[in-house]
């Protein structure tokens, strides 16, 4: 808080005692200036926080939107993997028993042809 002296000419006019009142109301003046910009300053920030909330909200649900868009296209390719997958499973299970079927009968072959000699 500033320290205010009133110059010699005012206090020899007003007196002691009036220049002591009048820099209590100067003080007080001050005082209630100062209260009134905190409480503008106040008043601003609020204002300014609840627009920077607001878009920051909406900035989320975009993001959210975003993020449960491509999670269903994920999930659609995931299912495309999945029967891929599946499929390739069973050809490979096809195949294997066709191998076998394959070497039982050259290995049948193959005991037929050291027995008979």
């Amino acid at each position: 808080m500033s320290v205010i002296t009133i110059p010699r000419s005012i206090r020899e006019r007003l007196g002691d005692a009036a220049s002591e009142d009048f820099a209590v109301l100067i003080n007080d003046i001050d005082l209630g200036a100062r209260k009134d910009a905190i409480a503008i300053a106040e008043e601003r920030f609020e204002r300014r926080m609840s627009e920077e909330s607001g878009k920051l909200r909406l900035e989320i649900s975009k993001v959210n939107e975003r993020i449960t868009d491509e999670t269903g296209k994920l999930r659609v390719e995931i299912e495309k993997v999945r029967s891929e997958v599946e499929k390739s499973g069973k050809e490979n299970i096809k195949w294997m028993f066709l191998f076998w079927i394959g070497q039982i009968a050259a290995f049948i072959a193959i005991i037929k042809f050291m027995v008979v000699k």
